[in-house]
């Protein structure tokens, strides 16, 4: 064949085509499972963080395992529901009005774990939050986002941000309260606070009403008095 001619380059060009989407179909059904797997060991990290547990990655999984004694779904009311708590895609989970609940075990004391979804400046926002058995005082808060300004929103990943959370209240006399996120040197009469990011005021407050909203949905599971530690954690 005539390697000048039209039909040789178009001919060449096809099967060049080809040959890549082979490969990078090859690839990346080959990769997919690694893929899968770092984004599990990355939620598990998340959610080991807001439990104050820094693990690296390779980690994550046995960490996980040995601390968090069970999870699941539930409702409005509180009710335990059927679901993958782990698996469960929060932000829509959240629209379908279920929560993913996980329960901890650390130095002998049971710390529930309540996720978070909202919206910051530039997307996303997302985390973990932990209380202790009282489902009152936080015990840990971790929080994540996709892509807020460095050095500024993105501040929020850093333990300066959220280590004041823990010994925060969010119920005041019984009532729900969340927790504030207030201008540095502010304060809020009423609930309990903290300071917010220098410079990220929209992510601060896309944080704070992320907390508000979120843990509204757990507020029959955190006040549910009459339910039994053993019917929680079976």
């Amino acid at each position: 064949m005539n390697r000048d001619s039209n039909t040789y380059t178009i001919i060449y060009a096809s099967v060049m085509v080809v040959l890549v989407a082979v490969v990078l179909a090859f690839t990346s059904q080959s990769l997919q499972s690694l893929q899968k797997e770092n984004e599990e060991n990355d939620k598990r990290q998340q959610i080991l963080r807001s439990i104050n547990v820094q693990i690296p990655a390779d980690e994550a999984k046995a960490k996980y395992d040995e601390l968090i004694e069970t999870s699941f779904l539930v409702n409005e009311q509180g009710e335990k529901i059927e679901g993958d708590a782990f698996a469960a895609d929060v932000a829509k989970a959240f629209g379908e009005k279920t929560y993913p609940v996980f329960v901890a075990r650390v130095d002998g004391e049971t710390k529930y774990i309540m996720a978070l979804s909202g919206a910051g400046l530039w997307g996303p926002l997302w985390g973990y939050i932990s209380v202790n058995d009282d489902r009152n005082t936080i015990y840990g808060a971790d929080f994540s986002h996709a892509g807020e300004t460095p050095g500024l929103g993105a501040e929020i990943v850093m333990p300066s941000f959220s280590g004041p959370f823990t010994g925060k209240h969010i119920f005041i006399n019984g009532e729900y309260k969340s927790v504030a996120i207030v201008k540095p040197g502010k304060s809020v009469a009423g609930q309990d606070y903290v300071d917010g990011i220098s410079g990220g005021t929209i992510t601060s407050q896309g944080v704070d009403k992320m907390i508000y909203d979120s843990l509204q949905g757990y507020v029959r599971f955190l006040t549910s008095q009459n339910q039994q530690e053993d019917e929680i954690i079976k």
